[in-house]
């Protein structure tokens, strides 16, 4: 054999040793990821239930919010009315009064 032919050889067998341990390496990474993979999508998808509960809960506080102020507005009326008619009343009777006394 000459040395060309050693060459190639070395050549040939040391890309072959570098290829297999670049691919035991990311078998090794693959295999590593496979294993945190249901690990990861727990995680992902305990995180997701957690922000659709709050957001259901701070949905459910602003809708209570607007139906307090609804009805807030609707008692505020009821009592503008009422106020309005008691003083109509306190007129007539201010006017009834002033009609006997005179």
């Amino acid at each position: 054999m000459t040395n060309s032919d050693y060459l190639l050889k070395a050549a040939i067998k040391k890309v072959t040793e570098k290829l297999n341990d670049i691919l035991v390496e990311k078998i090794e990474e693959a295999t590593n990821i496979a294993q945190d993979t249901p690990d990861i999508l727990k995680k992902e998808f305990n995180s997701l239930k957690e922000s659709i509960i709050e957001e259901a809960l701070r949905m459910e506080k602003a809708e209570n919010i607007q139906e307090n102020e609804s009805t807030n507005t609707y008692q505020d009326s009821k009592i503008k009315k009422a106020l309005n008619e008691i003083e109509s009343i306190n007129k007539q009777i201010d006017l009834f009064n002033s009609t006997i006394n005179n």
